[in-house]
């Protein structure tokens, strides 16, 4: 659910949900099949996948309970979320020091996680540390390399800076480059530059719905369209 451009799916992905047309053009050739459609109104029946996934994707939702309970109605087996706790996220160097306004920015999106879990109708919650050499982009995965945080292309694809926008964040990344060239973040920081992982709030919930009521879903959606 809320695939974008395939950047997060496993080799046995079925079936990718994304409602832009245009992060579907940017797939390549060998990813999943994918559906123009949105996470509140998903084109497939009932009971129809073993599991369903959503990867930082519920926090751009419209209707966070619609878009959990046709995840719940697609999904047989388990529905995994992987989200982030804003209140421990708060404290990651980068939004505490620097960029305070996209905390701010964030705290008008994030979903409370022990929420997200009550609405699955129970999940398992797994802190995901992150490693200092993270191949994905997202908000934290630079925290052992702050200098990336200057690249416009970078911040073009962190959602919390680029829709906080660059004239707000620009002292913030200021006072970073300064830090930098100094040596101050470094020193403020030197019990970062030793770590292979750090947990900065992101989330996994999982819900194993074999285990739960059997009427855990909201009613009949969509039925499958071809």
């Amino acid at each position: 659910m809320g695939a974008g451009t395939g950047s997060y799916e496993p080799p046995h992905t079925v079936l990718a949900v994304e409602p832009s047309s245009v992060m579907i053009a940017q797939r390549p050739a060998s990813s999943a099949r994918a559906v123009q459609a949105s996470a509140e109104s998903i084109p497939l029946a009932d009971d129809s996948a073993d599991a369903v996934m959503a990867l930082l994707t519920v926090h751009h939702w419209t209707d966070l309970e619609a878009g959990i309970g046709e995840l719940l109605r697609i999904a047989r087996r388990r529905v995994v979320i992987f989200t982030w706790d804003q209140v421990a996220f708060r404290r990651f160097w980068l939004v505490d020091e620097y960029v305070p306004q996209a905390a701010v920015f964030d705290d008008t999106r994030a979903i409370a996680v022990d929420g997200l879990a009550a609405l699955l109708g129970g999940a398992r919650i797994e802190a995901v540390p992150i490693p200092h050499d993270c191949t994905d982009g997202f908000g934290a995965a630079f925290w052992r390399r702050p200098e990336a945080y200057l690249d416009p292309q970078v911040r073009a694809g962190i959602s919390m800076l680029a829709q906080t926008g660059e004239e707000a964040i620009r002292p913030g990344l200021a006072r970073l480059s300064d830090d930098l060239s100094s040596g101050l973040w470094h020193e403020r920081h030197a019990d970062l530059l030793d770590r292979e992982t750090l947990d900065v709030g992101y989330r996994l919930l999982v819900a194993d719905l074999e285990d739960q009521p059997a009427d855990r879903g909201p009613g009949v959606g969509p039925a499958e369209q071809e």
